[in-house]
């Protein structure tokens, strides 16, 4: 019998596919972690609803840290809170919430063949979208509650999965601009 061939990688597929089994390992800790991030986020809400009446704030830091409970019926940061029509406003940020999470989600799926910092900020992301959407479908609005102040600058209130987005993008950032090796291999 004839020894077979392997050929060599070519520019169409530069690495050897890896088995389903191996491809998908990390898949189900990263769900783990976007879980942990909406179960945190929505623990964290209750607990403010439950200790903290609307619009009442509490200084953790003095100048710097203030826990407020705040209502958002807008996007991020408040963006279009106080729109004229603000049923449209809430189908339209539920509408693009679905979607960022149906997307996010699968491009976490396709690219979890290794545990690097683009499948721990997507899982980020998820979990935190997915705390948020879930606020809007429930009660129409986002809990916020945490507040920052340096001097006379307040940051707008936000709540955890705000800043699970938050550092997600900036690691999706970090990975943009980071050099990649020369092999063409990715860090992990």
């Amino acid at each position: 019998m004839s020894e077979r061939y392997e050929y060599p990688p070519t520019e169409f597929d530069p690495k050897p596919r890896q088995p389903a089994n191996r491809r998908n390992f990390y898949f189900p800790l990263l769900l783990a972690l976007s879980a942990f991030v909406a179960i945190a986020d929505h623990v964290s809400k209750k607990f403010i609803t439950h200790r903290l009446p609307v619009g009442r704030s509490h200084t953790v830091i003095p100048g710097i840290l203030n826990i407020t409970h705040v209502l958002n019926t807008g996007a991020a940061f408040s963006f279009l809170a106080d729109t004229a029509s603000p049923d449209l406003v809430r189908r339209g940020l539920i509408l693009f919430s679905v979607a960022a999470v149906v997307v996010v989600g699968m491009m976490l799926m396709r690219s979890c063949r290794c545990l690097n910092l683009t499948c721990i900020a997507l899982a980020l992301i998820l979990g935190g979208a997915v705390g948020n959407l879930y606020d809007r479908v429930v009660y129409h609005y986002v809990i916020d509650f945490i507040g920052f102040h340096l001097g006379p600058y307040h940051w707008p209130d936000f709540n955890f999965a705000d800043s699970a987005i938050v550092i997600g993008a900036c690691l999706l950032m970090i990975e943009i601009i980071r050099p990649q090796p020369e092999d063409g291999k990715a860090s992990t």
